[in-house]
């Protein structure tokens, strides 16, 4: 069994469940900060350009998740959890306007689950 990189809780899936009704297909790219901090954006897919230095953490309920190599330095030995609660959202992201947004949490892999992590 390997281990994702990127869950999400059942509060995250409800809210990208509402996003696609409206949307269709999503992706996220999870901000290294400037602007919007380190919200996880929300957007329509192929609205967002992945650049070459971009890295595929993996999917949450089909939705691809995208974090910069620089910062995916720093969060190499973390599960990035995919999360929402009250808020606005940011910048142009989907969830922007709901009164709830995407909320990015972390854990440390253990020394077990390191081993066995996903490519």
């Amino acid at each position: 069994m390997t281990i994702p990189r990127v869950i999400a809780t059942d509060a995250g899936l409800a809210l990208l469940d509402e996003i696609r009704r409206d949307h269709g297909d999503v992706m996220f790219v999870q901000s290294g900060g400037c602007c919007d901090g380190s919200s996880p954006m929300c957007y329509k897919a192929g609205d967002y350009i992945v650049g070459s230095r971009d890295i595929h953490l993996g999917d949450v309920a089909g939705a691809p998740v995208w974090i910069s190599q620089s910062l995916f330095e720093i969060w190499r030995n973390s599960q990035m959890i995919l999360d929402a609660g009250k808020g606005f959202g940011a910048g142009f992201s989907l969830d922007t306007g709901r009164g709830k947004c995407f909320l990015s949490k972390s854990r440390l892999f253990t020394e077990a689950e390191t081993a066995q992590l996903e490519a």
